[in-house]
This record gives structure tokens, sequence and C-alpha cells, in this order.
């Protein structure tokens, strides 16, 4: 009787809840269209957007093309620059000492940021000089200036990219009827391809790459994670956790053998 009680006692409250809450939205609702009301019966607000000059350089389609590119500026860091390689080591790193949450994800992705930009400073530099400034300067149009500006930027992933990856999607653009693949002589034709067949190239190799120097970040720690746990099984304390033994081991080997220093001057001495 009692729980046939507390359920009847339980409907009639949130029977409550439920009428409250519809008439909550009536009164809601009846105010939005009370106000919308009101404001189309004011005076309509203009916008002149013709007014002012601009000069041969600029136009709407420039501005555009402006705000589409700071859009697409992330996807541009991770598909053509040294970022995808230094982020993906930086965290088969943190994996493989055991440390979950520290470095935390803004520190690897600011070192990584940084690191980017140091590699890659004489690429900008280049697109700079190359392609911004005479753009700048009215010397080029816009369209000139993104030709000359991804030279220095396709022949920095050619110098990374495998010679079997390039192939398979120099084939398969040829398969698709994107290029002809016959036209390619030699390698500095190279240069002459598009983003489309040089950045998914890029893309593998380095994702090869990263994962490559994941595995041998891996395997100290490894051996490190192996020789705790036998000599746990070994003393009989198979209920204590062996990470929670090897971690100062491991952060001891990376301090000992400056590992930040051995890291990121391998990282950067990798990119051609």
């Amino acid at each position: 009787m009692t729980a046939v009680k507390q359920n009847k006692a339980a409907k009639k409250k949130l029977l409550k809840y439920i009428i409250s809450f519809v008439i909550c939205l009536a009164v809601v609702i009846f105010s939005f269209v009370i106000l919308s009301t009101a404001v189309s019966a004011e005076s309509s607000i203009t916008l002149d957007i013709s007014s002012g000059e601009a000069d041969e350089n600029s136009s709407v389609l420039d501005i555009l093309f402006l705000l589409a590119f700071l859009a697409l500026i992330p996807s541009f860091l991770m598909m053509m620059t040294s970022f995808v390689r230094i982020v993906i080591a930086l965290s088969f790193l943190r994996n493989a000492i055991g440390t979950q949450t520290s470095p935390p994800n803004q520190v690897v992705i600011g070192l990584a940021l940084f690191l980017t930009i140091f590699i890659m400073f004489p690429v900008l530099k280049e697109i700079k000089h190359e392609a911004y400034d005479p753009y700048q300067a009215g010397e080029i149009t816009i369209e000139e200036a993104i030709t000359e500006g991804s030279k220095p930027l396709k022949t920095f992933m050619l110098k990374q990219v495998y010679e079997k990856d390039l192939d398979m999607f120099i084939s398969l653009a040829d398969n698709r009827g994107m290029i002809d693949a016959s036209q390619i002589q030699n390698r500095d034709d190279l240069t002459g391809l598009s983003l489309f067949v040089i950045v998914p190239a890029f893309m593998t190799s380095e994702l090869k790459r990263a994962f490559l120097i994941g595995f041998l970040l891996y395997i100290p720690f490894l051996l490190i994670d192996l020789v705790v746990s036998s000599t746990l099984m070994s003393m009989g304390m198979v209920m204590l956790p062996p990470t929670t033994i090897a971690l100062p081991f491991k952060l001891m080997l990376f301090i000992v053998v400056d590992g930040w220093n051995l890291l990121f001057e391998s990282l950067i001495v990798s990119f051609r």
C-alpha cells in the first residue's frame, strides 16, 4: 500500500511539473509574438554597403577570400606544415611515460605550434618575399600571389614525402583525370602538381613518420615496465599496479638523458 501511495504522489508531482512547464512555455511564446509584432511595426533600418571607395587591389571577393582563408588556417596548419608530426610525437611521448594529462593538451598544442613556426620560418619568409610583398605593392594579382606563395610550400612538402606515397596519389589523380602523369619527366616537374595531389601524399608520409617516432619513443619506457612488472611478480606483489612503481623510474630516465632536448632536436632535424 505504501508503494502504491508513493507512485500516486510521484505521478501527481510529475503532472504538476508538466503543467508548470506548459504554462511557462506558453508565456514565453506569447511574449515573443508580442515583441515581434512591436518590432515589425517600427520603421525598418536600411544599410548602404555601396558607400566608400576601394582601390584596384580590394573588392568584396577579396574580403570573402580573406574570411575563408582565416577560417581554414587551422586546417592549413595541420595539413601543410610540420604540425602533425610534432603533435603526434608529443602525444606518444606522454602516453609512453604514463602521464595521461601532463603536460596538458594546451601545452602540447602550444609546443607543437611554436616548433612548427620555428621549422617553417624559412618557408614563411620566402612566401612573404615572393608573394605577399609584391601583392601588397600592386605588382602582381591575387591569383599570381597564390601561385607564387604555394611554390615554397610545395617544395617543403615534396622534400618530406615518400616517393611511394607520391607515386600512389599521382597514379590515382591520373586515373581520375585530374592530371596527366606522362608530363612529369623529372623531379622539377613535381612542383607543378596541384596541392590536391601533394597535400594527401605529404599527410600520408607525415603520419607514417609520426607513428615510427612513437614506436621508437615507446621502446625504452616499455623496457622499464617489463623490468618493474617482472620484479613485482618475483616479489609476490601481484596486487600492486606496475605503472605506479614504473612512473618515477620513467621520469628519472627522461630527466637523466635530457629527453626534451633530444626530442626537440630530433624532430627539428628530421625535417629535410
